[in-house]
Parts: structure tokens; C-alpha cells; sequence
């Protein structure tokens, strides 16, 4: 995920090589850094945006419209904290159900919006949110309280605590994330292909030269806090630790360039300034690594994708092309001049932006193979970035149409092209 222009990459200081720094494992808790906040607000800004025309004519022509209603007469009848907490859970998983069945062209199709368009689902998320936050129980209810409500409603709803692999060797694992729409304050109509290929590829299964590849995917928020409290990191974890579940591949995935993939060879511990959806700022700063979980100790300037490159560069997996990204910004050791290096970092410098920029996927990326390496895992993972999805050239205004049959093939063939990638890569792992 690239903002329309990176981030200012301010001089720093050079950190020191790294050494491996492991906590136990076994039975290991959900990190305290990933709770949710204490005292949730009153509205944020993304639900600010829930009442334009774009985001409801979204909701309507997917028939995601009734969701909320729906959710509010759950949560009415809710006597106890309980009864919310199975209401919220309930009500999170049923949309994230409902969006990849229609994504995959299963059950009914409510509504003229295409079936693969990831948008209803953030949409119609923050409709549920912001009835959470409104709603007034008929018993007491903390903020704390209300915040792991939120909190239970956003991972249901996102498919990250219902990741389920199966176990064993007769079936190869593959974990993929996407990411919410963004840059909306820009074009509120915008998708993200990253999250409609998360839907289509939810639960299926893609054979390859390795056997059998069974795919999961969850989608995650564009906001820093949410990352700095550690939602990736707790998402991962269990399936990246020792048993007969862990993952076999990981990509995470995020929107980057136009016209092309980018397989990032590069991460960078580096937060840029860029806004999240929520108009606010990460950085300038290093990644914040949330406490209690596996870490490599002193924090790397840098992480390395493990995926298959070479393999999925040379494959023909669709229209667009399929670069091997090693472009990077660094301090370098003994300078305080950012430069751009085109073939990686050297020795000792200090990571200003990754391949993948100074954004958010950039971070998920350095924070999936941060996690990778503290805590073992020997399979390929990294981060692709998709083409830019863009509307037709006669629908370019943000007042225009919410879609168009130019903006519609060009996500389908994305989607198409990320599950050929996936089976290239799976392809590549030993039987």
C-alpha cells in the first residue's frame, strides 16, 4: 500500500546488527499491546464518512444495507455483557461469512453490485461499529468493556480469529492478508484489490505442482494505532508457531503501482508521516514492536522476503507484470543524507523506507517476516503489492459512478493474477 506520494525520510541514527531475542512459545498470551483502547470515541472518522452518497448507494446495491438494523436489534436484546459479547462475535463472523460467499459467487446475489467488490464489507463494518458505539445497554457498561466489544466485532469481522487450516502434510497452508479501501478523503469510492482478492481466496483451496494449497485470509484497518497495538502480531502468531498447523507460505498483500506487481524484496523499520483513514499520522519514527511476543532483539533496520522471487517473476501468471522490487531508502553508516539505493541496503545503515515505501504495507510486511524470524518459521513469506485499481477514464471524478465495467474487469483480473502468484509460489515447496 503506497500513499500518492511517500512520506518525507528524515536522517537517523544507525542501529547496531541484530541478534535473535526469543519469548517461550509454548502457551505464549495474546500480546497485552493488542487489547483495545480504553476509552473508545464517540465516532471516529472513518464512520464520519458512512453517510455519503458513494457509501450508501455501496450498501444498497449489495444488499449489505440491513446489516446494521439487524445488529441493533441483537444488541437490544442483550440483557447481559455476555449476551453482547456473543451478539458482537455473532454479528462480526456473519459478515465476514457473507461477504466471501458473495465474493465467490455463493448463495443469493443481493443487489447489482459486482459479487467480487470488497467495498460492502468495509462499509457495512463500520455501519455495525457505529451502532456499538451508540448503542445504550440496559445494564452497565464500562468503556473498557464497550472497547473489547469493538475489538471482538472488528477481528470477527475481518476474518483474523477465524483463520482454520487443517492439519497434517497432505495439504500445503497459505495465509494471506489484504487491506481495507483507502485514501478516501481523496476519492471516497475507492477499492482495494488487495481486500477483494482476500475474499475470493478465503477458504479455497488451488492445486499445484506441490500437491493441494489451502488458503486463508484476513484483512486488516488502515490506521498505525491499530498496527502499533500489535493487530498484526496477534493475528499471526498462532498460526506461525510450532505444530501440525503452522503455515507453509505467507504473503501479505497490499495496492502499490500501476500497471505491475511488486514482489518487495526489502522491509524497512520505518514509519513515514502519511495519514491513515483515519487522518492520522505514524511517524516519522521506527516500528513500534508491541510487547510480550517472539522478537528479534535489537530491532532490525531491515527484513528480507523469503518468497520465491525469481519463480514468480519469470512465471506468466496474467496482464500485468511482475517485478523484483529491491529498490529501498537508507541512512547510510556514518551519514545523516537519505539516499535511495536501487540493489538493497548496505552494511549498517538505517532504513528510511522499504520496497514497499514507508506505509503501512510496508510495515505489515516488516512486521509478518520480523515475526517470521523470531519465532522460526523457515517458509517463504513477504509482501506483494498489486496494480492500482482506477476507475474508467470517462468515471474519474470522485462525484462519479461507484463503479464501471473498466474498474470492474481490472479487479477481477488482479484477483485472478494474485491466486495464480499464490499457486506459483505454493507450486514451489516440496511435496
Amino acid at each position: 500500500m503506497r500513499p500518492t506520494t511517500l512520506a518525507s525520510r528524515l536522517p537517523g541514527a544507525v542501529l547496531v546488527a541484530s541478534a535473535l531475542v526469543l519469548a517461550p512459545l509454548a502457551g505464549l498470551a495474546v500480546p497485552a499491546a493488542a487489547a483495545p483502547a480504553s476509552v473508545p470515541p464517540a465516532q471516529t472518522q472513518e464512520e464520519g464518512r458512512l453517510d455519503g452518497r458513494a457509501p450508501q448507494e455501496i450498501l444498497r446495491r449489495s444488499g449489505f444495507d440491513g446489516a446494521a438494523g439487524a445488529f441493533a436489534g441483537a444488541l437490544a436484546r442483550a440483557r447481559t455483557p455476555g449476551q453482547a459479547e456473543r451478539a458482537a462475535a455473532d454479528a462480526g463472523h456473519r459478515l465476514w461469512r457473507k461477504a466471501v460467499a458473495r465474493a465467490q459467487g455463493r448463495g443469493p446475489a443481493t443487489g447489482d453490485l459486482a459479487r467480487d467488490d470488497d467495498r460492502p464489507l468495509y462499509w457495512a463494518r463500520l455501519s455495525l461499529i457505529r451502532e456499538l458505539r451508540r448503542w445504550k445497554p440496559a445494564f452497565a457498561l464500562s468503556d473498557t468493556r464497550r472497547a473489547a466489544l469493538l475489538d471482538t466485532l472488528e477481528r470477527g469481522s475481518r476474518g483474523q480469529d477465524s483463520l482454520d487450516f487443517p492439519a497434517g502434510p497432505r495439504v500445503k497452508r497459505v495465509l494471506v492478508t489484504g487491506f481495507d479501501p483507502f485514501q478516501l478523503d481523496g476519492d471516497i469510492r475507492r477499492s482495494n484489490p488487495s481486500g477483494a482478492a482476500a475474499l475470493a481466496l478465503d477458504g479455497t483451496v488451488i492445486d499445484t505442482p506441490s500437491g493441494p494449497a489451502r488458503v486463508e485470509a484476513a484483512v486488516f484497518p488502515v490506521r498505525w494505532e491499530d498496527f502499533a497495538r500489535g493487530t498484526v502480531e496477534r493475528t499471526l502468531l498462532p498460526h506461525f508457531r510450532p505444530g501440525p498447523r503452522r503455515v507453509d507460505l505467507f504473503t501479505t498483500i497490499s495496492q502499490g503501482r500501476p500497471g505491475r506487481f511488486d514482489v518487495e524484496r526489502t522491509n524497512g523499520a520505518w514509519r513515514g508521516g502519511s495519514t491513515d483513514n483515519e487522518r492520522l499520522q505514524g511517524g516519522p519514527g521506527m516500528v513500534p514492536i508491541p510487547a510480550g511476543i517472539p522478537t528479534v532483539r535489537p530491532q532490525p533496520q531491515w527484513t528480507r522476503t523469503s518468497l520465491p522471487y525469481a519463480a514468480l517473476t519469470a512465471a506468466a501468471t496474467g496482464p500485468f507484470p511482475v517485478h523484483d522490487n529491491t529498490e529501498i531508502t537508507e541512512v547510510p553508516a556514518g551519514s545523516d543524507t537519505p539516499v535511495v539505493r536501487p540493489d538493497g541496503p548496505t552494511p549498517g545503515s538505517a532504513a528510511r523506507a522499504g520496497g514497499g515505501g514507508d506505509y503501512l504495507s510496508n510495515e505489515i510486511a516488516y512486521r509478518a517476516t520480523l515475526l517470521r524470524d523470531a519465532t522460526r518459521l523457515t517458509v517463504p513469506g513477504g509482501h506483494l503489492h498489486t496494480p492500482v485499481l482506477r476507475f474508467g477514464a470517462d468515471n474519474g471524478s470522485p462525484d462519479g459512478r461507484v463503479t464501471d465495467p473498466e474498474f470492474e474487469r481490472a479487479r477481477q483480473q488482479i484477483t485472478a493474477q494474485v491466486r495464480a502468484l499464490l499457486g506459483v509460489a505454493a507450486g514451489t515447496l516440496r511435496r
